[in-house]
């Protein structure tokens, strides 16, 4: 059984689908506006994981997320910069998509756009107005929060001391009443937003306008997942205003339960500050991934459980990406030792203890990420797996048997980590000749007389005629290669299956 902790109940719960082996799930997407920094990579990847463990569990996942592509930040930025907010939002939708590749967040089943469902936005506001719950108001339409009993149940607040805390806005500029005044009650928010000169604007019952921002998700998640939907998320700091809102308004429209549960990411810090653009601090995505592994940042980002505040360093970078390497030579010298199995060597290996391993390592991870998932338990798992099989096939030659039980335990290495969203290429060898220095060719053609041009071909004549020079006792020779190689990056390792080549940069 699956646990989770749901936000509006404040505690783990058993997650129980609405329907058996599906769920539904939304997660609200950007505002285009700009490209995204690492802090909402956090969770848009903490999210990814979870859906991708919920996929690898069997559930049939539908998982929803939108794009705001009209909004204050947009309109402000076309001004600034002399476009048009479709252009805004065209250029940052699709650096959004770009940088959800890179850092290997996979697309989701539906991606709706706010501009492209204002049909369903309208309609939802119509029903407000009908049953009582919003109100127009010079072509502004809000909703009335008092109309709502259960107003601060998700985010735990308490709706009279929410009014002491507000802000009283000034009259606009050109003379007209300000929002303040136009409300019934200061805690009431904006559906609809009456058009402006030179803002984008769409028809509706109450005049030209734009939806106001918490409208947006009610819509597209109604409209695309049916309500209720098993999971809404996001990250913390969107539980209020913002999912409130959402939450008070849907189910006053609907009359039933909008999300069956709520889950939120925790905050990203950089260097235990607040990430914040006076401070410097301010990192986006695609500039970060221009220095790191994606990998690596995924590998640092689940280090930490998801609800839980995350700190971001150059440190802990390093050393998350020292983490995931370890992973992988731990693969590769299982594929290497594989590669190079022999059918007369006697066996090694204890087979049955090797899958006996695996099994258990499977179980302790589903436990973990089965447990509010618990992406950091789930790792631990992973990194004992590795450190069983290296203890187990240190300094073993390999029988073809062994090889079919040290696979076992490597396949298993690698899937448990493609369920977190973290890859190993699966090349059965070196798996590092995409990397390899052009130089290498040069090498060969010099000392082995290679005459081809693929790097990897090139590392593999010199292994040949190195093996060739010791046999000779050509000593000179073998030590040119070697030295080569070791100049290039190249780490050489004799054993009694042969010279293994590393590259390390």
């Amino acid at each position: 059984m699956i646990r989770l902790y749901d936000t509006k109940q404040h505690k783990k719960v058993d997650f129980q689908p609405l329907r058996a082996g599906a769920v539904s799930m939304y997660v609200c997407g950007p505002t285009v506006y700009n490209r995204i920094h690492i802090g909402n990579a956090r969770t848009f990847i903490s999210f990814d994981t979870i859906r991708r463990y919920l996929e690898w569990r069997g559930f049939d996942v539908t998982f929803v997320q939108n794009v705001t592509d009209v909004d204050d930040k947009i309109i402000a930025r076309a001004a600034e910069e002399g476009r048009t907010a479709a252009e805004v939002a065209a250029e940052y939708t699709e650096a959004f998509i770009d940088d959800m590749h890179r850092a290997g967040v996979a697309d989701p089943t539906i991606r709706p756009k706010a501009t492209e469902e204002m049909d369903a936005m309208i309609a939802l506001v119509e029903t407000l107005i009908d049953k009582g719950h919003a109100y127009v108001e010079d072509g502004d339409v809000y909703f009335s929060v008092r109309s709502n009993p259960r107003y601060g149940a998700l985010s735990g607040r308490n709706i009279d001391e929410m009014e002491g805390g507000h802000r009283e806005l000034r009259a606009d500029a050109d003379g007209h009443a300000s929002v303040a005044d136009r409300k019934h009650d200061p805690l009431d928010f904006a559906l609809w937003k009456a058009a402006k000169p030179g803002e984008p604007s769409w028809p509706s019952p109450w005049g030209e306008g734009r939806p106001g921002w918490h409208i947006e998700c009610s819509a597209m998640s109604e409209k695309y997942l049916g309500l209720p939907f098993d999971i809404h998320g996001g990250g913390a700091d969107l539980v209020f205003p913002h999912h409130e809102n959402e939450c008070a308004q849907s189910e006053c429209a609907s009359g039933g339960t909008f999300a069956r549960y709520w889950m939120h990411s925790g905050m990203l810090q950089v260097n235990a500050e607040k990430m914040s653009k006076s401070l410097g601090n301010f990192l986006l995505l695609h500039e970060v991934l221009d220095d790191v592994r994606p990998s690596a940042l995924r590998m640092l980002m689940l280090q930490t459980h998801y609800r839980s505040p995350l700190d971001f360093s150059v440190e802990r970078m390093n050393e998350a990406d020292s983490a995931l390497t370890r992973i992988e030579n731990a693969v590769k010298n299982i594929d290497w030792l594989c590669s190079n199995a022999t059918d007369g060597a006697p066996d090694a290996l204890d087979a049955a203890a090797l899958n006996v391993k695996a099994t258990e390592a499977h179980a302790a991870f589903t436990d973990a990420m089965d447990d509010d998932f618990n992406a950091p338990a789930a790792l631990g798992v992973i990194f004992t797996l590795v450190g069983d099989a290296n203890a187990e096939v240190a300094d073993k030659s390999l029988s073809v048997r062994d090889a079919e039980a040290a696979m076992v335990v490597r396949d298993k290495i690698v899937e448990l980590l493609g369920v977190l969203g973290i890859e190993i290429v699966d090349n059965q060898g070196d798996g590092m000749a995409s990397d390899y220095p052009v130089e290498v060719i040069a090498l060969a053609a010099d000392i082995a007389g290679y005459g081809g041009a693929d790097a990897m071909e090139a590392v593999e004549a010199l292994l040949e005629a190195r093996k060739l020079a010791r046999s000779e006792k050509d000593w000179a020779r073998a030590d040119a290669v070697r030295d080569g190689l070791v100049s290039l990056g190249f780490v050489i390792e004799d054993t009694p299956q042969g010279a293994r080549v590393t590259y390390e940069g």
